[in-house]
């Protein structure tokens, strides 16, 4: 019987986030008997996210590279390849990707690089200097995979991948552990807000400028200070841990409404939380293909998204969601209104199937599944060694 093949998965950082969301269900939903896994981050590593790896067999290493530039990290990088022998190096975003001419020289037969999105320096890809980085790397990489449609036409028109050696793979969404909430279901012990009583506002996702988690701020200040009728049930929740976590307390505090919000930090409990939501908001200034916005969809939740990036796919041009300009608090506001007086007012819209279809929409086209089949075949394939790359 032949051995498991390696796969070296090479990011950043590994703490909460969808891209590390993704690698947790590579590593946990790959076939055992035919995949193991090595995970190493750049910077840093969360062990609280870290326990979320099911598997037991998983070599975990954290380089704490500090700021600047990657060189003085390729001399530790080649010899932990050397020792590691990995079939695979599967690197994720432009901070990896920078590893990969040492994974050639180290001898690593196949080397895949994924890209998940950008960061607040380059939010639509316009970036000339990161797409002359990623064309400088190009030659070093077999198979190149983008989660979004604009993803991959960034990967193809800028970076200048052929179409041989690029592969679209949205993130899947387990739709077993994200679904819709029952009467059963009565949310996490230290929730704190009622349901039918209040009017839960809410997003999940990192604490960092890129994810803009001010905005939404911003606009449910904006709602619970006016006279709209409703204004004293709205309520905001927002999940999740970063730099951006004492400016979105101070907010609140500033207008006194630290106690009518909820900042839990990261939790585990995610399913849980979306399930106690009214309304779901993602307001990021980009996005790949957001994992967030996936289990909100299959969690049956009113959707309202800012227009960067896969939302517009992911929400099939506004068909299962809202979506607004992005950075546009008038425009936010004014969504969140509309979707108040709809749900809530005189006027309130009957029950149909939207909803359902919403989640099977996400069923057929983005099941945890599918991914896992769609990387499996990557990973395994010999012809990719044979093509491409240097």
């Amino acid at each position: 019987m032949s051995q498991p093949l390696h796969v070296v998965h090479l990011l950043y950082r590994f703490a909460a986030g969808g891209l590390e969301n993704v690698l947790v269900q590579l590593i946990n939903g790959l076939p055992r008997g035919e995949f193991r896994h090595s995970l190493v981050a750049l910077t840093e590593i969360d062990s609280a996210f870290v326990a979320r790896i099911e598997r037991d067999d998983v070599r975990i290493v954290t380089l704490h590279k500090p700021p600047g530039q990657p060189f003085k990290l390729y001399p530790r990088v080649y010899r932990l390849l050397r020792e590691l022998q990995p079939d695979v190096v599967h690197s994720c975003n432009i901070a990896a990707l920078e590893f990969m001419p040492v994974a050639t020289a180290a001898g690593v037969p196949l080397r895949v690089h994924a890209e998940h999105g950008w960061d607040v320096a380059d939010p639509d890809g316009s970036n000339r200097k990161y797409q002359a980085l990623r064309r400088l790397y190009r030659r070093f990489v077999h198979a190149f995979i983008a989660v979004s449609p604009q993803l991959q036409d960034y990967l193809r028109d800028k970076v200048r991948i052929s179409a041989s050696r690029l592969h679209f793979i949205p993130n899947g969404v387990d739709t077993n552990h994200y679904r819709p909430a029952s009467i059963e279901d009565t949310g996490p012990a230290d929730f704190p807000f009622r349901r039918n009583e209040h009017i839960v506002i809410g997003t999940v996702g990192r604490l960092e400028p890129i994810k803009n988690q001010t905005l939404l701020v911003a606009a449910f200040i904006e709602l619970a200070r006016s006279n709209h009728p409703l204004a004293a049930r709205l309520r905001l929740v927002v999940v999740g841990d970063g730099p951006e976590r004492g400016g979105l307390s101070n907010s609140l505090q500033a207008v006194n409404l630290v106690e009518r919000a909820w900042l839990p930090g990261s939790r585990p409990d995610v399913a849980e939380i979306l399930k106690a939501l009214d309304l779901f908001v993602l307001p990021s200034l980009a996005e790949g293909t957001s994992c967030t916005l996936q289990e909100a969809m299959a969690t049956n939740l009113p959707i309202i998204a800012t227009d960067v990036g896969g939302n517009a796919d992911l929400l099939e041009q506004g068909r299962f969601g809202t979506l607004v300009r992005s950075n546009d608090v008038a425009a936010l506001v004014d969504a969140i209104r509309i979707w108040l007086d709809t749900q809530y007012g005189n006027d309130k819209a009957s029950e149909d199937a939207g909803d359902e279809t919403k989640r099977q929409w996400v069923e057929r086209h983005y099941s945890r599944q599918h991914m896992l089949n769609e990387y499996a075949a990557i990973f395994s394939s010999r012809k990719l060694r044979h093509e491409g790359g240097v």
